[in-house]
This record gives C-alpha cells, structure tokens and sequence, in this order.
C-alpha cells in the first residue's frame, strides 16, 4: 500500500476505533441511569487503563520494529501471543477475586476480567497490521467490530445492569478477534515466535509504559479513585462530558501514529518544528470551536446524547472544552521532542502528569466536580507550556539547521541498550542503518 493510501487507511482507523468507543458509551448512557452510568463508566475507565497499558507495552514497541521480513512476521507473532497470554491471566485472577464480592462495581469489573483477553487480543492485532504496512485490514477488523457492537447493546433492555452491558460489549468483540485472525495468521504461517522475549531485560515497551503511566494512566486513575473514595457521580459526569469529544481523539491519535514518519521527511528540525507549530494551531482552533458547538447545543439533542447523564455533563463543557484545547497544544509539543530528542519527553510526562492529578483532586476539594475538570485543564495547559519551552531549549542547544541527530532513536528489535547514549554521532550511525529498510506505515 502506498504512503498516501496507509495514511488514510491509518486516519480511518483511528476514527472507527474512537467512534465504537464513542457509540458504546452513549447507548449504555441512555440504557442505564445516572447511577448505572456511573459505574459503567468507571469500569471502562479501568478499560482504557489497560488498553493504554497494552498498547504501550507491546504495540509501540512492535511497531519500531525493524529488521527482515520474517523477524518482523515473527514479532507479530509474539506480540499477539503476550497479549493473549497476559489477558488471560490477569482477567481470569481479576474476575476469580471479584466474583464473590458485592455490589455493582464489583460485578463490573468481573466481568470486564472475562471479556478481556477478547478485546485486548482483538486491538492487539491492529498493531501487527500496521507493522505488516496492511493498516486497511486493522481498518477492516474495526469495521466489524463496530457493525457487530452496536446492534449488540441496542437489544439491551432499558435499565439494564453495567455488569451486563460490560460483558455485551465485550462479546461483541468475537467477530472482529475471528477477522483479524483469518487476515493475519495467513501471513505468520511456519514463524514461530517467543512471546516471553517481550520480557526480557531492556524491552522498549517497558519505557513506554513508564511514559504512559504518568502520562494518561495517573489522571485515568485519579478520576477511578474519585469515584470509589468521594462521588460514582463524578466519574459519570467527566466520563460524558469527554465521551463528547471523541473527534479531538481521534485527531489526537491520528496525529501520534502518522505524524512521525511524515516529520521524518522535513530536512531541517526548523521546518520539522514549523509543522507541529501550524498542526498546533489548528488542533487547538477545532477543539475550541468543537466546545463552543456542544455548549450551544440544546438541551433535548444532548439528553438523546446521554440521556440523563446529560445534566451533569453539560456543565463541563467549557473546562472539558478548553482541557482539549490544551491538550492539543500538549500533544503537538511531544510530538515535536519524540522527532527531535525522544529521551525528553519522559521527564515532562512524569512531573507534568504527576501535577495534573495533584490539580484534578484539589478542584474536586475546592469546587466539585467542575471543579476537578478545571483542574484537568489547568494540568494539560502546564504540561503543555513545559513541553514547548523544552523545545525551544532543545533548538538552543542544537543550532546545527540540519542535525542527524533530531532523528527519533528507534532499536532493532524493540530492544534500546541501557548504554545507548543521545549522541550525534550514534544518531548519525543509526540513521545511515536505517538505508532500505521498510518501516511501519502508521
């Protein structure tokens, strides 16, 4: 597939992937009441936690993965047989201990353990896609996914419990698991892979999660534990508020996975920063103009949206608004430092992060629920301005206009050494070993 056609396959993706997202939260906000909502929601933030730790573990690491075709047939390999295997035990550990626990979260989360090696094996999949340069079959695979969960959850009858809802949502997955299977284990046919090298010493994954745990996980998890230690309400009323702006996701996505390669081909970090500079500006001006369309929305078409999670939604659409506002600005930025120095942005992730679950929990103390979304705000627009001035210290301190050296440091194998240093001249060298080798589409 050409790089214009992988680019679009990969942009479409992201967009059914965030709509399906989008979609399931929906009907189950207008199957379930507010309560029921709530607890839905702070399962499937549970969700996003391990996804977003799957995917940093196996999928960005496999696809840097460079070398010849059959090694990179055969990390396929292992990647969906680590996930398969991790999801399996850690769903079926979860869901043994949960099972005799009272209440509806509870019940949630165990059956959130039993569908989860269907739906974490099932997204897996669309990074081997996208490893293989076949991001139209991760397209396909997500098709089916969609087409089979919403008739699925639309048969639910009206009332019905989160535990339930959670395990139809799950189910649901099976047909898209058994596509992506038929598509791609054609194509692995006499490799053989090693699903325990994912966890030997020096994994790229590992440094991946550290980012991703501090970086999304912390505030994903600030807002679990505000509603099992203050308000299910909360979690509810946040979770719809951002359920509205999965368009800004999947921009925000999109931007991740194909930003880099097309970056990749301006020749000076001057013009690489010029171009995340104007794709700065306009994420942002779209998400502010995206907030500015739902807080004009009427009251009728945003209760058919989200049913009576609506009413408390509603009210954070400003802050929610101009938290993804910042968030683009953030995005952009650290994309900007994965191009020119990728070892800059943990810092940031870390202390950053770190301060936007500090500013999460204090607005809830001061001011509630709105309160806590202006503190997601005022976190997303720090770590946004520390990430930018970074930059500009990382232009300061590299006047050279055409640096081998601002190319991202990508290992064989997925493997970066522990004396790797950040040096020109090693970048030099890996950017000479990089001649003729196919890399990743998206």
């Amino acid at each position: 597939m050409g790089t214009r056609l992988a680019v679009v396959a990969s942009v479409a993706d992201q967009g059914v992937a965030a709509l399906t997202n989008i979609v399931v939260l929906i009907v189950a906000a207008r199957l379930s009441t507010a309560a029921g909502f709530s607890v839905f929601s702070l399962v499937y933030t549970v969700f996003t936690v391990l996804l977003g730790l799957s995917v940093s573990y196996v999928g960005q690491a496999l696809v840097l993965e460079r070398g010849s075709a059959d090694g990179i047939r055969a990390a396929c390999r292992s990647a969906v047989g680590f996930t398969a295997a991790a999801s399996t035990t850690i769903g079926l550990v979860s869901a043994a201990a949960l099972a005799f626990v009272p209440g509806g979260t509870a019940a949630g989360l165990c059956a959130l353990g039993l569908v989860l090696p269907v739906v974490l094996t099932q997204d897996g999949m669309r990074y081997c896609f996208s490893t293989l340069r076949m991001p139209h079959f991760a397209l396909a695979t997500d098709l089916v996914r969609l087409a089979a969960v919403v008739p699925a959850l639309a048969v639910q009858p009206q009332g019905a419990g989160p535990a339930r809802l959670v395990a139809v949502w799950g189910l649901s997955a099976v047909p898209a698991l058994l596509v992506g299977a038929a598509l791609l284990f054609p194509r692995l046919r006499g490799l053989r892979g090693d699903p325990r090298g994912l966890l030997r010493r020096g994994h790229l994954g590992k440094r991946f999660v550290v980012e991703f745990a501090v970086g999304n996980a912390s505030s994903q998890l600030a807002v679990v534990g505000l509603g099992l230690f203050a308000s299910p309400l909360a979690v509810g009323a946040l979770r719809g508020a951002t359920t509205l702006f999965g368009p800004m996701n999947v921009l925000f996505n999109a931007s991740t996975a194909f930003g880099p390669p097309i970056l990749g081909r301006f020749p000076t970090p001057s013009r690489k920063v010029r171009a995340t500079v104007l794709l700065a500006a306009v994420l942002s001006g779209v998400a502010a103009v995206w907030g500015l369309v739902l807080i004009a929305l009427p009251d009728r078409f945003g209760r058919q949206l989200l049913g009576d999670t609506w009413a408390s939604s509603s009210a954070l659409l400003p802050a929610t608004g101009s938290q993804y506002a910042a968030i683009a600005l953030g995005t952009c930025a650290l994309l900007t430092l994965r191009v020119l120095r990728p070892r800059a942005t943990l810092p940031i992730q870390v202390v950053f992060s770190l301060l936007s679950v500090g500013c999460l929990l204090v607005g809830y103390a001061l001011g509630g629920v709105l309160g806590a979304a202006w503190g997601l705000c005022l976190g997303s627009g720090l770590k946004a301005c520390a990430a930018w001035l970074r930059i500009a210290s990382v232009r300061r301190e590299r006047p050279t206009a055409d640096d081998a050296s601002s190319q991202p440091v990508e290992m064989s194998g997925g493997i970066i050494p522990e004396t790797a240093a950040d040096s020109p001249a090693e970048s030099r060298r890996e950017a000479a070993a990089d001649d003729g080798v196919p890399r990743p589409s998206a």
